[in-house]
């Protein structure tokens, strides 16, 4: 086995030490803010605060879908959250999520603001909000919101599991890569075996649940995770790669990923998205072209 020498816990954990890695410079154990830091606020009903990680991706994936659909209460400013930086902590965005995780959403359209946190519960509160992506009758509804929250309980074992060990731990260790990729391809067969009875995830109709599966999922069957596809053979799920390219085929889902992106192709980097001809005007080549 490779890896560092064996270690035993001590009786009592302490934080003493940094842990490495690529995000050791934001990780500790306690919460709550560590700076003053007023969030901005756009001119739209909607205002996202947030990153284009999976997570992230989830929401501007729903709003632009929702807009697509001609719901004009679903314009939004997404804000760019660096969280590498530790924007997450400052003062106004633990306001609107107190577990400093994005996306965070701030629902001014009412008398009062509305603040919305965890991924799933927002793609539920704009669901429910424009009644569109999440079925009214049963067992339609259970069967999707079923299905969502199998992302949220599965999804933290291919990011902060298989894909942390992978790609970001400072030390390779075999038995936790070896423990991680095990269960990311049992999920990967679950989702393969699902989607061999059913267009979409939960059932004949697009919906949440594919909206929240598919920027973990279907970006892995893609190749877009982790440089993992190889390792994985994500090849080899078949039904995935079918509705993942289905999915991908959709222009809401192209623009939603989009946005708050910093990384990969500039001119597939919309850093931030404040109106919906920023897409033509504002990604990131053409921002530094402009000088």
């Amino acid at each position: 086995m490779t890896g560092s020498a064996e270690y035993t816990p001590p009786k009592i954990w302490t934080w003493n030490k940094a842990n490495g890695g690529q995000f050791a410079n934001i990780n500790r154990p306690i919460a709550g803010p560590t700076h003053e830091k007023e969030l901005p606020v756009g001119r739209h009903p909607l205002q996202l605060y947030s990153l284009g990680t999976p997570n992230g991706v989830k929401v501007t994936i729903m709003l632009e879908e929702l807009l697509a659909l001609g719901h004009s209460g679903a314009e939004y400013d997404a804000w760019l959250i660096k969280i590498g930086e530790g924007d997450q902590f400052g003062s106004g965005f633990v306001d609107i999520n107190p577990n400093s995780k994005i996306p965070a959403l701030l629902d001014r359209s009412g008398s009062k603001p509305v603040r919305v946190f965890e991924s799933a519960s927002i793609l539920m509160y704009l669901a429910e909000k424009f009644g569109t992506f999440l079925p009214t009758e049963q067992p339609a509804r259970a069967e999707c919101i079923s299905w969502l929250f199998w992302q949220m309980g599965s999804a933290p074992y291919l990011g902060g599991g298989f894909g942390h060990f992978y790609a970001y731990a400072p030390t390779k260790i075999e038995y936790a890569i070896d423990r991680f990729a095990m269960e990311v391809k049992r999920q990967l067969d679950v989702l393969d075996r699902r989607l061999a009875e059913s267009e979409y995830i939960a059932g004949s109709d697009y919906t949440i649940a594919d909206i929240a599966i598919w920027p973990w999922y279907g970006g892995l069957a893609k190749g877009w995770q982790y440089g993992a596809a190889e390792f994985l053979q994500v090849q080899d799920y078949k039904n995935v790669q079918r509705w993942a390219e289905q999915v991908y085929s959709r222009p809401a889902v192209k623009r939603g990923r989009m946005v708050n992106r910093m990384s990969g192709d500039p001119s597939e980097q919309l850093r931030e998205r404040h109106d919906a001809s920023d897409f033509e005007t504002k990604t990131q080549d053409k921002l530094e072209a402009a000088g």
